[in-house]
């Protein structure tokens, strides 16, 4: 959980400290970041999401809520071709049934995680057939509310970067610039992508 606004490590001061952020910082306020009250669905989520556009994704993620119940088992035995019903293509459909597998067999629970490492945790996320690094990222951030994440492979991210440096910038230079917000990266993350909302 974020400290109270306002104290020393407040992330939403601590962004405020730069120029950069300052303005989306007093525009937005205080955004959250929470753990996922449920973990799998957050997960199933980010595969949904995975190089479509926003709104394709939330149609996508309607139609699969609607049809099925999200859970480990339920996906774990759900109909390839009814997956694709909803939107999923062949390999979506595919990554999903491998994490349904995945969250039978395993913890990749925040408590599960407790004290490990977020290089670590995308290091056995990626274990899982479907599961990239991006895909881990957005796991680490809103299913495990993890504070001080740069999914700089994300493509607002790295718009946002773009629009608040006002210049072109590589991937290792957004990195390198986004070193100043730990540890609170993942609440910058936050603001970049209201950025370009």
């Amino acid at each position: 959980m974020p400290a109270p606004a306002g104290s020393a490590s407040d992330p939403h001061e601590r962004l405020r400290d730069d120029p950069a952020l300052a303005p989306l910082v007093d525009e937005y306020g205080a955004l959250a970041l929470d753990p996922a009250d449920d973990p799998f669905r957050r997960l199933v989520q980010s595969i949904v999401s995975q190089q479509v556009s926003t709104a394709s994704a939330t149609a996508i993620r309607e139609r699969l809520y609607d049809r099925f119940e999200v859970t480990p088992a339920a996906m774990a035995d759900a109909d390839p071709d009814a997956l694709r019903a909803v939107g999923l293509s062949s390999q979506k459909a595919e990554y999903v049934r491998h994490v349904a597998d995945a969250f039978l067999e395993g913890d990749y629970s925040v408590a599960a995680f407790e004290g490990v490492a977020d290089d670590a945790v995308i290091d056995e996320l990626t274990e899982i057939h479907g599961v990239g690094v991006w895909t881990a990222k957005m796991y680490l951030m809103f299913g495990l509310g993890r504070e001080d994440v740069f999914p700089v492979e994300d493509l607002g991210v790295r718009n946002g970067m773009e629009r608040v440096h006002d210049e072109e910038l590589s991937r290792t230079e957004m990195v390198e610039r986004a070193a100043r917000w730990r540890p609170y990266r993942s609440y910058a993350s936050l603001y970049l992508w209201r950025a370009v909302d």
